[in-house]
């Protein structure tokens, strides 16, 4: 196990959106002192946004566009970043698909679309990125799950959503397990109702106080309360916290 290197890069996925997590990420970590790789099915959007990152914090960015489904694409972009950036030390699988469609409506398209983004994807975009930090000694990894797959879903999205979600729960808990010698950690992390169009639009102050009626604090998360838990699990600091599950929610789900 090696040291961070002094000059790092965070991958980011899902990262376009204006209103997303993956973006707060992005700036986070930018404003943490990061190289960014962002990584998008709109590959114009993040390649704008690199040049907003480098523009605003005055580090080294890159962007890529991807459909995270896509196995060969998400090679061909993680070697496009890579090759752009120093060292890939973390990565924050962040991008993903909404799915409020009812179980009893739920057809096979429907079901693959979400599995092929939601989990497929986190194992793509992870599998491109860990034998470079492998190969240096040192590596985070962390994957959005949600409180869906510990509730069965209750807050906006359903069942493809929250199965694909407990997916990646089991994949980060695995990755901690095998990739743990090679100086890696691996977790998780479960947001409750955040206020972002994955929610389904701008979430209304209707909604959001029926969202806050489940909730031990008086607010819906944002963005940046995702961010923030990313850069801790991501940092130097956190090196002896693995194969687990972070719950980000308000105190909606406690276990």
């Amino acid at each position: 196990m090696h040291a961070f290197p002094a000059e790092r890069t965070a991958i980011v996925t899902g990262a376009a959106s204006r209103r997303g997590i993956g973006r707060a990420a992005a700036h986070r970590l930018a404003r943490d002192g990061w190289s960014v790789g962002v990584l998008d099915i709109d590959g114009a959007a993040v390649k704008d946004l690199a040049v907003e990152l480098t523009r605003t914090y005055g580090v080294r960015a890159a962007g890529a566009g991807a459909d995270v489904g896509d196995a060969d694409a998400v090679r061909a972009a993680i070697a496009e970043l890579t090759a752009a950036l120093p060292p890939v030390v973390a990565l924050a699988n962040i991008a993903g698909v909404s799915s409020p469609t009812p179980y009893l409506e739920l057809d096979d398209a429907e079901w693959e679309r979400v599995l092929r983004i939601n989990l497929h994807g986190v194992h793509h975009v992870t599998r491109a990125v860990v034998p470079a930090m492998v190969q240096a000694g040192v590596g985070r990894v962390v994957c959005l799950s949600s409180v869906s797959a510990q509730r069965g879903g209750g807050t906006y999205s359903r069942t493809p959503y929250s199965v694909a979600k407990a997916g990646v729960i089991g994949l980060a808990r695995s990755l901690a397990r095998e990739l743990g010698e090679h100086g890696i950690t691996a977790n998780a992390i479960a947001p409750g109702p955040i206020d972002t169009d994955i929610m389904g639009g701008t979430l209304s102050d209707e909604r959001k106080a029926e969202l806050v009626g489940d909730l031990v604090v008086d607010r819906v998360g944002t963005t940046d309360d995702i961010a923030a838990a990313i850069s801790f699990l991501v940092g130097p600091e956190s090196g002896f916290i693995t194969g687990q599950t972070l719950n980000v929610d308000g105190g909606l789900h406690m276990h």
